[in-house]
Formats: structure tokens, sequence, C-alpha cells
């Protein structure tokens, strides 16, 4: 038996009538859910490694707790993954070493997807990590509207376990439906990504949530200025999350969220974690650089064929790959992929730190900041722009909120920008459009 299945185990002998799983079928206490899952696990065939062939959120967390009954690691693939990329990830993660309880896919934004391998002890570590800035106890209600089959998702399911708590799990995001449902369902914690934080904003018209709502985690991609201005204004339990399937979800958590807060400011990390900064040649590098990470809610390791731990960390070392630096309070600030890094007129620039002035520009509903090859300039800034701001407004805002190497040259509207499921950039696709966008350019 293995982490979330001895976490149900024990909720249901000490709540056996608390609600445990809430889908729009009904309300599985945790004594039914125990009773669902034993009854799944004895139709499962028999084997080492559990890919469950579904897309539905309901069917897969009970997969997830058959799968811990049995001691089986459990790999989750989402269903818009090509039939290479599951073959790939089922191939490399088809020998986990022992303890292993859960492989989780990558979301594969900066290249192929990699399968990060967690152990019980991990997750055990990132629960009681959550537990301290978010709380949470038997008759809370965490709504979930996030993947399953990503990191975000799936930690729910362990935190709600492990507390005796209910999770309200949506088949994919509805905003109204959300939005009702916060209310209707007594929802005490909710995570979301900005553009869904965004959506249900426009839906409640103002209006502020529920007062039993008391934490509104958001993470996956980064919170705008202008976005959590209007969520604080209309009364939202902000709390800004930084984490990563390598984590086991969250790494760092900013909570309350304060008037004078800025964009990438994440808070200090939870308590198990350890950070430092490396430069580009891997060496310390004192309060700013690159983020590497080590404590016990740390990956095992990258799933490979050899069926060996460790891979991907240095001496328990995890380089996440993203820019950071510490102010003055301890508090964390992500300032954007190394690897997306963009030099221009000779000046490092970070696509978050424009796209995130970008977006305070009135009439501009989302923003990505990309470059084309250019003789002059090395990269040459493109910006694309999701909105009704004018072109000319837009040009104007620059000027006055941009210094010169970090001012997009192109600037060009679009009807949407290309995310994944949890709302990240997918910065290959950006070029891509802006290279499109351009071609009648000289």
């Amino acid at each position: 038996m293995n982490l979330l299945a001895t976490w149900a185990s024990r909720a249901a002998a000490g709540y056996p009538d608390a609600a445990a799983l809430i889908t729009a079928d009904g309300t599985l206490s945790y004594r039914q859910l125990l009773g669902c899952a034993q009854a799944l696990a004895r139709g499962l065939e028999p084997g080492t490694l559990l890919v469950p062939q579904t897309g539905s959120a309901a069917e897969l967390a009970l997969a997830a707790h058959a799968a811990s009954l049995l001691g089986r690691p459990l790999l989750p693939l989402g269903p818009a993954l090509s039939a290479a990329r599951r073959a790939a990830l089922r191939q490399v993660s088809a020998t986990p070493p022992a303890g292993i309880e859960l492989l989780i896919a990558t979301s594969g934004t900066q290249g192929e997807p990699k399968a990060v391998m967690l152990n019980g002890a991990n997750l055990a570590a990132a629960v009681a990590a959550s537990q301290a800035v978010l709380p949470l106890k038997s008759g809370d209600v965490w709504l979930n509207c996030l993947p399953l089959y990503h990191i975000g998702g799936l930690a729910i399911l362990y935190r709600c376990a492990g507390a005796g708590a209910a999770m309200l799990l949506h088949e994919g995001f509805d905003a109204r439906r959300v939005w009702d449902d916060i209310e209707a369902r007594r929802v005490t914690h909710i995570s979301l990504v900005p553009a869904m934080l965004a959506r249900l904003l426009d839906i409640a018209h103002g209006a502020s949530p529920p007062i039993a709502l008391k934490y509104a985690l958001v993470g996956g991609g980064a919170l705008s200025a202008a976005l959590a201005r209007r969520a604080r204004a209309a009364g939202w339990p902000l709390c800004v999350s930084y984490g990563m399937s390598e984590t086991a979800s969250q790494l760092a958590t900013l909570f309350p969220v304060l008037e004078d807060w800025q964009p990438g400011c994440v808070g200090a990390p939870l308590p198990g974690f350890d950070i430092r900064f490396v430069d580009d040649n891997g060496e310390v590098a004192g309060q700013a650089g690159i983020i590497q990470v080590r404590g016990a809610a740390v990956m095992a390791g990258y799933a490979n064929a050899d069926g060996e731990l460790g891979r991907g960390l240095t001496d328990g070392w995890l380089t996440t790959g993203d820019m950071g630096k510490i102010d003055a309070g301890g508090r964390l600030h992500v300032l954007g992929r190394h690897d997306d890094m963009l030099v221009s007129g000779g000046v490092n620039v970070h696509p978050a730190e424009v796209e995130a002035q970008l977006l305070n520009c009135p009439g501009v509903a989302d923003a990505a900041v990309t470059a084309l090859p250019d003789e002059i300039w090395g990269d040459r800034l493109v910006a694309l722009i999701a909105g009704d701001a004018a072109p000319e407004r837009l040009e104007a805002w620059c000027r006055e909120h941009l210094a010169g190497a970090m001012r997009p040259r192109v600037l060009r509207h679009v009807s949407v920008l290309p995310r994944n499921a949890l709302g990240k950039l997918e910065r290959a696709k950006l070029r891509q459009m802006a290279q499109e966008l351009t071609n009648d350019e000289p």
C-alpha cells in the first residue's frame, strides 16, 4: 500500500462518513471511496506500472487510489499527448525503482516532456509544506479544476486525503460552474492558473467570493499586477505560488498578497526547502541567478530505462532553469526561464519582465514576448498582444515603461496565445507565430 491509500484508509477509519470526493455524479464518503478503490483494484490487470486509459478526471482519481492500494506506481498521461510521446514516456517509465509512487510527465513547454519520479517521502513532505501555509482539515472543500495528469491537480488529491478533507472535482474548467460551486459547495480552497482567475473575475462582475473561501492558490504561470489588483479589489484571498513537478508542486507561496506586491514575488521558500543561485557556469552566485532547490519534496529523479535514482540532480540539488533573486525580506522573486533569455542590443532581457509591463497597459488582455534574429539587435523583440489596445497606445506605453533594450521592436495583435493546459506559454510556438506574422517585413 502506498501513501495515498494509507492516508485514505486512515481518513475512512477516523471520518468514515466525511465527504472525500465530490463530482457531478454525486459525493463519495471516505468509506465509500475506499470501497470503490478496492473494487477497482481487484479488476486491474497484473503489472507494475499503471497507466490509466481514461480522460475522465473522476475515473483517474479512483485509479490513483486503486494503484496506491496495490502499491503500484501511477503514470497519468494527458489525452492531448501524441501517440509517439505516450509510447516514449511509457517506455522510459516502465521499470521505476522501488518506492516510486507517482510518475508525472512534465509539461514539455521547453522541449520533449520527461517523467518525474516521486516517492512517498517526496509526496508527504510536499503536503506538509503546503499545510504550513494553506491549512486544510476535515470538513474543508478544495475545488480542483486542474488536470489530474499534472502535478497541480494530483497534489490536491494527496492534500485532501492527508487532511481528511473533500476534493470537489471538475471535469475541466468552466468558469460559470466553478463560480456557482464556490458558493453552493462552501468551497474553502481553490487552485487556479491566472487565465482561470481572469475568467472568474469576468463572470462575477466585481462580486466578492463567499466568505467560506479562505485560500485561492494561483500558480502555473506568471500573475500580472493588473490581474492581482482586480482580484484583491474583489476580495479574493490570493496566494501566489511557485512550484513544479520536480518539487511535487509548491516550492514557495506568498499569502497574503498585499497592495505593494510585484509580479514574480512568490514569498519565502516553504518549510523543508533550501534554495540557492548559480551562474551560467554552475558556480554558486549569491543572491541572484539560476534557481537551485533541494529538500525532502524534491523528486527522486527523472525516469530512465536503467531504473536509476537521482537522474537530473547534482548532490541533491535540482537546477530549475528559472532565474530568480532573494529580496531583503527573504522572499523569492522568479524572473523567468533562463533558457528563454533574449539578448537585445547586448543586454539580457527576460521575456517575463517585459510581459509583466505589457499586461499593465489598458486594453491588453494577454501578452507574450519572443524574438527573431536581427543583424543589429541580435534578438529583435516581438510582442504578441491579445486585446483591444490600439497600436499607437501600445507603442507609447512601451516607450514610457520599458528601457530601450527591453522595448519590443514589433507589436502584433493575435486572437489567442498558445498556452498549455495549465496556462503556461508555449515558447516554441510563439517563435513560430512571430515568424509567420512578420514574413511580410523586409
